[in-house]
């Protein structure tokens, strides 16, 4: 198409150029519209505010959904026990969860693996042993650790909520292999992880209905804690340094008023 455009082009037929000129454009556009995959809404999340925080009754319910439902097989090997004190829970919740939770530590004096409970400087625990162990659990495909997934996928929050909340029926004349699930929202439509959530599969502790929905925004709201832990505080140390430059503009400007005056206010007479 491109060489034809061209052709036409130096040949000076704009009648022919133009009609080859909409004929791309079509054809740019039904390349673009036949992407086997639905792009997620942008949806209205408050944290993301600039003079906003993360709820911290939705990251603990968010933990919860993640112990209890995406731990089976997802791994956040970036986040320790310690990290989540007065953020998810208190100190003693979390050193009582953490020693239900057989850790392999060691060598010991006698140069030997060892187990222990866990400690609030271990981070979450991976629900496998090694990468061999979780391909070989999942038909070949190796879980992704969910520590950095929202910065790992293109539109972050929108696309996990869209992902968990988007499974239906594949449409008519879309073929499925056996063990895979269709999502409008995955790349070709077919993913290998079955719907992990349902209405009601978590009892929040709050007593928050958990719904699809409601789990989804919970989960997705963590792990976008466990992206940017420091999210709040970068917020707040922007608004100190803000308050600072915004003061020190005003100092400077009433400091050039003084220091000038006396040259701006002077009267300069010229005698013969």
């Amino acid at each position: 198409m491109a060489h034809r455009l061209r052709t036409v082009l130096k040949h000076g037929n704009k009648a022919a150029a133009a009609a080859a000129a909409s004929a791309a454009t079509v054809a740019a556009s039904v390349t673009l519209l036949s992407d086997d995959v639905v792009h997620p809404l942008h949806l209205p999340w408050e944290h993301l505010g600039l003079f906003s925080s993360y709820d911290c009754a939705s990251l603990r319910r968010g933990f919860q959904v993640y112990r209890q439902v995406c731990a089976t097989c997802h791994s956040i090997e970036r986040i320790h026990y310690r990290e989540l004190v007065g953020v998810t829970h208190t100190t003693e919740e979390l050193i009582e969860m953490a020693k239900e939770v057989d850790v392999v530590d060691g060598p010991n004096d006698e140069g030997e693996m060892f187990e222990r409970p866990g400690k609030l400087t271990d981070p979450l625990p991976s629900p496998y042993q090694n990468e061999e162990a979780g391909r070989a659990a999942n038909g070949g495909a190796l879980p992704p650790d969910l520590s950095l997934m929202v910065k790992a996928r293109h539109s972050g929050q929108d696309y996990l909520f869209s992902l968990l909340t988007g499974y239906c029926d594949a449409p008519a004349g879309k073929p499925m292999m056996p063990g895979l699930y269709y999502n409008p929202y995955f790349p070709g439509g077919a993913i290998a992880m079955p719907p992990p959530l349902n209405d009601g599969g978590v009892e929040y502790e709050d007593g928050t209905p958990a719904t699809i929905s409601q789990q989804a925004k919970d989960v997705v709201q963590f792990l976008n804690w466990c992206a940017e832990p420091e999210a709040d505080e970068r917020k707040k140390s922007a608004a100190q340094y803000m308050a600072v430059i915004a003061f020190t503009a005003v100092m400077t400007g009433y400091y050039k008023r003084f220091k000038w005056s006396p040259y701006k206010t002077r009267a300069i007479s010229y005698l013969k």
